[in-house]
C-alpha cells in the first residue's frame, strides 16, 4: 500500500528556497498537488516559488535549468496517469530518469512529486485534496527541504 510506513518529516528551512515545479495536466489534482506543496513549504518556513509548465515530460529540462543557477531545493509535481498505449510508460521512465539525472549531476535535492496512477481515483487519492488519503505534493518539499538540510551539514 502506498503511503505505509512513511517517515514524519519535520524539517526547519528558514534559510533555504525551493522551487516548486507543477505540471498543468490534470486540474483538479494538479491544484491539490500545489497547494500541499505551499503548506509544506510554509511550515518548514522556506521561501518558495511555484513555475508551471505544460506536462510532466517538461518536468526535467525545469530542474535542471534551476539546479545550474544554484536552487536550494527542487519539488517536481505532475500526474501520469496510465492509459491504453505505451505512453505512460515512455513518460514516466523520461520524467524519474531525467530527474534522477538533475539531482545527482548538481547535487540538489529534487523532490519526487509525481503521480503514477491507474486512474483518476488513485491520483484524486494522492493529491491532498478533502478526503484524500495521501499529500504527494506536501511529501516531495519535505523531502526536497530535508535533503537540503542534509547537504549544508556535509
Amino acid at each position: 500500500m502506498s503511503g505505509a510506513g512513511a517517515p514524519v518529516v519535520e524539517v526547519d528551512a528558514n534559510d533555504l528556497t525551493i522551487e516548486i515545479v507543477a505540471s498543468l495536466w490534470h486540474t483538479e489534482v494538479m491544484d491539490g498537488l500545489v497547494a500541499g506543496a505551499i503548506r509544506a513549504a510554509e511550515k518548514a518556513g522556506a521561501a518558495y516559488r511555484v513555475t508551471r509548465v505544460p506536462g510532466a515530460f517538461e518536468l526535467p529540462v525545469v530542474a535542471e535549468a534551476l539546479a545550474r543557477k544554484g536552487a536550494d531545493a527542487i519539488a517536481c509535481l505532475g500526474v501520469v496517469i496510465r492509459g491504453g498505449t505505451p505512453h505512460f510508460e515512455y513518460v514516466c521512465d523520461a520524467v524519474t530518469r531525467g530527474l534522477t539525472d538533475v539531482a545527482r549531476t548538481h547535487a540538489t535535492p529534487v523532490g519526487f512529486g509525481i503521480l503514477t496512477t491507474d486512474d483518476d481515483a488513485q491520483a484524486l487519492d494522492r493529491a491532498g485534496l478533502p478526503g484524500s488519503s495521501e499529500d504527494k505534493g506536501a511529501e516531495a518539499v519535505e523531502a526536497a527541504l530535508a535533503t537540503a538540510v542534509v547537504l549544508k551539514g556535509l
